[in-house]
């Protein structure tokens, strides 16, 4: 395993866990959408990690497109904005959403409801990570790799300041 780093205290998930979980995820995926063509949309820039690894995990064909969104402000009173949209039209298609953590919903529930404007096929959600403990708007996630504790974690694509995307474990960081 790759040396931590002196404020990641803790190993939450290893890389062996993760590889190991993604798997276990394209096979669910691949199954339920037997004999259809799917659309995964990695949200920028955290879940990039893992939408890639997944896509080479799940057995269909399937095409990728990326989304970025940036949200300013707190609860619902925030402002969520697309900052890279799609390039594909997903009108008619089934769209997984592949996310990399979901906290309290509000983001995630702005991006469904525009996305679902757009006249999919069908519309679901893939995390690697759900933080429950900060849920405040109740959506059901199709897919979901861990849960985990209300505690801010790093690597395998999430970052602090843009530092230790590239961890290939799941650590907590001090607070």
């Amino acid at each position: 395993m790759q040396n931590m780093p002196d404020d990641v205290i803790e190993v939450l998930f290893t890389e062996d866990q993760i590889r190991a979980r993604v798997q276990d995820l394209a096979r669910q995926i691949s199954g339920d959408y037997k004999d259809r063509r799917l659309v995964l949309v990695s949200i920028l820039r955290g879940s990039v990690f893992f939408a890639t690894d997944l896509a080479r995990q799940i057995d269909l064909p399937l095409s990728m497109d990326f989304l970025s969104i940036s949200s300013y402000g707190e609860g619902s009173e925030g402002i969520v904005r697309i900052t890279k949209d799609l390039e594909e039209n997903i009108a008619g298609k089934d769209v997984l959403v592949i996310e990399d953590i979901i906290d309290t919903g509000f983001t995630l529930k702005y991006l469904l409801r525009t996305l679902a404007g757009r006249n999919p096929k069908s519309l679901e959600v893939c995390t690697l990570l759900d933080r429950r403990a900060r849920r405040i708007i109740d959506l059901e996630l199709q897919y979901v790799g861990f849960e985990i504790p209300d505690k801010f974690v790093v690597g395998y694509g999430l970052d602090y300041r843009q530092r230790y995307r590239n961890l290939p474990y799941i650590g907590i960081v001090k607070p």
